[in-house]
């Protein structure tokens, strides 16, 4: 089976794996295999940590490095995969980017910043989570009435009833 995740979220990119883990674009309703990863950050997914550590993620709250955007990042990356292997000097880089000079000189100053970007962009995959399809919901628990009455919603319990009735 597929799974499919439903989130805008550009760090999920990281997750897919052609074809059982895939992004789904709500907006524009297709899902995100690695051809449409490559098409929207112009790197493979496995580099989607280092693109974000170089051109930052506002919604995790880190700002990237100074003068790399998404196309330089994405130029550099497509050709070294990683911040690791992007060499030190702009003139070892066989690869042209405007601003070159400019960009190795940050990363080279910014080094141990951007290593931690990378760092909090990195999706941990060693949490036990089980199997795909143990996840599959199967309705409300319990546990939801104790989290509705704390958190004053008292209409989750039916909202959730009619969800997994329409389910069955």
């Amino acid at each position: 089976e597929r799974s499919v995740i439903c989130t805008p979220d550009k760090d999920l990119a990281q997750c897919v794996k052609d074809p059982q883990v895939v992004p789904l674009d709500r907006r524009h309703g297709r899902l995100l295999d690695e051809a449409a990863v490559r098409a929207k950050f112009g790197v493979e997914p496995a580099s989607i940590p280092d693109w974000l550590a170089l051109v930052g993620d506002s919604a995790d709250g880190f700002p990237g490095l100074p003068g790399w955007g998404a196309k330089s990042a994405a130029a550099v990356l497509a050709r070294y995969r990683h911040l690791d292997a992007i060499p030190a000097h702009s003139d070892d880089w066989d690869v042209t980017v405007r601003g070159a000079p400019r960009l190795a000189a940050t990363l080279v100053e910014q080094r141990s910043q951007a290593e931690l970007f990378r760092v909090l962009a990195t999706l941990r995959t060693d949490a036990a989570v089980g199997a795909p399809q143990e996840w599959r919901w199967s309705g409300p628990t319990d546990e939801l009435d104790t989290w509705a009455e704390r958190l004053g919603a008292p209409t989750w319990r039916a909202r959730a009833d009619r969800l997994a009735a329409a389910r069955a």
